[in-house]
């Protein structure tokens, strides 16, 4: 068996995008653990992933921080800022490539949606602690 590892990927393409979407599907959000900062151009996210990259291994959760570089414009649907400790869990992402901008559209299972527009697709996803075992108890993470 192969344990969880920790991931640090890239994506500046929509075939690099798919990949860190698929990682990311089903990690759980908290409203008030996101950002837009429009003097860095940046949003970014901290979230608490499932690991799947481990064929036949221990499932495991990680701590993780996503970020997207370039931005020009954030819109949230959905999502109330007033509800910072709102959970959402992300169904996945995926990038809509213009001439000028590019919009990489977040998907919530709860309806909720992202819009990150950008000139150009940049994102970077890492793993900000070792993945922890999950207990059988509900997801929480064994002691």
């Amino acid at each position: 068996m192969t344990a969880c590892t920790r991931l640090k990927l890239r994506a500046e393409d929509t075939g690099d995008l798919a990949v860190i979407s698929a990682c990311l599907e089903d990690s759980v959000f908290a409203v008030g653990e996101m950002a837009f900062e429009p003097a860095d151009h940046r949003f970014a996210a901290i979230l608490v992933r499932r690991c799947r990259e481990a064929a036949g291994g221990p499932a495991g959760q990680a701590k993780a921080a996503i970020h997207f570089d370039d931005v020009s414009s954030v819109k949230l649907r959905g999502i109330d800022r007033a509800e910072p400790a709102r959970l959402l869990t992300l169904a996945g992402m995926f990038a809509e490539l213009g001439r000028s901008t590019t919009v990489v559209r977040l998907l919530f299972q709860e309806g909720a949606e992202i819009w990150i527009e950008s000139g150009h697709l940049a994102c970077h996803f890492q793993d900000l602690e070792e993945p922890q075992p999950i207990s059988s108890r509900a997801g929480e993470p064994a002691p």
